[in-house]
């Protein structure tokens, strides 16, 4: 039941992300925005505080580094352009499709692993790799963003 109910939400959380994606492609890009996803999302750490949400260092690790390799897909569709005197993010059409083929991705893989883990764990891996995805994509538009500025 717990595993339905969260895929629900993580499809109803894509869809936010989506629409503020393209709400943000229509407003100039600043470093502020950038940044600030990943620093509130840290606060999740918080969350290990809770003794059965803790997983060991190995899993952690694992589920970052699968997070780091799908954040080069979004890597690859996050770019920025150069509209008179503002800096905007690019609208990608494939952008979508990445989103909820990773969404499909880990909603299966939440289903295969919930089979042997708590659901506890579960959650703290999904967030370890979730911030493994968005902190390097991040990372990554902000030195665009930062090359681009320099070019003017």
């Amino acid at each position: 039941m717990w595993v339905i109910i969260s895929s629900i939400l993580a499809l109803f959380m894509a869809c936010v992300a989506l629409y503020i994606r393209m709400k943000a492609a229509r407003k100039p890009a600043t470093i502020r925005k950038i940044i600030l996803p990943p620093l509130f999302m840290s606060t999740g750490f918080l969350m290990f505080l809770y003794p059965p949400t803790r997983v060991p260092w190995g899993e952690a690790l694992e589920a970052f580094v699968v997070g780091i390799i799908f954040s080069f897909l979004l890597i690859r569709t996050s770019s920025f352009e150069r509209r008179s005197d503002a800096i905007y993010l690019k609208r990608s059409k494939v952008f979508v499709y990445i989103l909820l083929g990773l969404l499909l991705f880990r909603i299966v893989l939440k289903l295969y692993l919930g089979q042997y883990i708590s659901i506890e764990e579960t959650s703290g891996l999904f967030f370890i790799l979730a911030f493994g995805m968005l902190a390097p994509w991040r990372i990554a538009m902000y030195l665009k963003f930062k090359k681009l500025q320099a070019i003017h």
